[in-house]
């Protein structure tokens, strides 16, 4: 996840006038914007709303606002890039909220496909018991339903910070910068939502035995 040496001399070449520095810069950061929105579309608006198009957005208001960056570039490049996206699926919930069709909030709600993938179990493993080491399809589904229940039930604040630190690694210094928090705050924001999710899937393990 970078601000990396690369980025760095991407930027150094916008501020040049170099187009094509700009073309590079935005695509190298595409992959990463995809995976921070699937992560954040619920499967009721991914229906309506490809996670591409979200990005595609993303990168043109970037790309408007780039100038305005580089005269006074707060915090790192991919930070930014993530609040621009942030606004960007708050908009697309409030638009479809307010279009004149189905209310998404009639709708199945469930996590993001995205928190269902082949890594759900790595996860679960190291937040819940570093011996889990599911041998079958079925008890891989098991695994992976009880994490999905399980961040499901945290607040938004909780399932935000392990989105951030578990599923995007990013590092405990660009969470802080991005939530604007202090350090030592992100840290025991994650800590406590940690363990809140152990409890969970615990009590959902529980659950599932009886």
């Amino acid at each position: 996840m970078p601000d990396s040496n690369e980025t760095q001399e991407l930027l150094g070449r916008v501020k040049t006038g170099d187009n094509a520095a700009v073309e590079q810069l935005l695509a190298q950061h595409r992959d990463s914007l995809r995976r921070m929105i699937d992560l954040r579309l619920d499967p009721a608006l991914a229906a309506r709303l490809d996670a591409s198009d979200v990005v595609q957005d993303v990168l043109l208001e970037a790309s408007r606002r780039l100038k305005d960056y580089l005269r006074d570039p707060a915090m790192p490049f991919h930070l930014w890039l993530r609040h621009i996206a942030k606004d960007h699926v708050i908009d697309a919930y409030r638009k479809h909220r307010q279009a004149k069709r189905r209310s998404l909030d009639r709708e199945q709600s469930l996590l993001p496909r995205a928190l269902a993938d082949h890594s759900s179990v790595e996860i679960m493993g190291q937040l819940l018991d570093q011996d889990l080491t599911p041998a079958s399809a079925a008890i891989r589904h098991e695994l992976q339903r009880r994490l999905q229940k399980s961040l499901g039930s945290l607040n938004e604040e909780d399932r935000e910070i392990i989105l951030l630190r578990v599923y995007e690694q990013l590092s405990n210094q660009d969470t802080a910068e991005f939530l604007g928090l202090t350090e030592a705050a992100a840290s025991m924001r994650y800590l406590r939502a940690v363990r809140r999710l152990q409890q969970e899937l615990k009590q959902t393990g529980s659950s599932s035995r009886d």
